[in-house]
């Protein structure tokens, strides 16, 4: 697993077509930090993506940054797994608020194995690159 460190997160690559990001506690999320995870993605993976945002810490995000994020073309999925009554909530704000952009996203329960539930149902929803990504893992 490669990791990188920005200064509100940590982006660790899990495969050839899924990232998990990490955002630090107590951050607000700005349209700057959308754009400067956006541009690390973009990087990171030449072809289509999924995300996998853990949200083990307590942050918000500021309005423009929620109009923003998930709109790079190449990212196919997201996944939230959320810890919180909290993490959910602002989840569910945020889907709901980009409900007209039609993004493919999920939401699951920390509490209840959801980051393993998260990042199968992130390697359904990339079934291009699916195979190369298992085969990565197991050697």
């Amino acid at each position: 697993m490669t990791k990188y460190q920005l200064s509100f997160c940590t982006i660790n690559k899990l495969s050839d077509n899924i990232a998990e990001v990490i955002i630090a506690n107590d951050v607000e999320v700005s349209l700057e930090m959308v754009e400067e995870h956006d541009e690390i993605l973009c990087s990171i993976f030449k072809g289509n993506f999924g995300v996998l945002v853990n949200k083990i810490n307590t942050y918000t995000y500021a309005v423009e940054a929620t109009l923003s994020m998930g709109s790079i073309a190449r990212m196919k999925a997201i996944a939230s797994v959320n810890y919180t009554a909290q993490g959910k909530s602002s989840s569910q704000e945020i889907e709901n608020r980009r409900r007209t952009d039609k993004l493919n996203w999920q939401q699951f329960s920390g509490l209840e194995l959801g980051w393993q539930q998260a990042y199968d149902w992130l390697t359904q929803e990339l079934p291009d690159q699916d195979i190369k990504s298992t085969v990565t893992r197991n050697i």
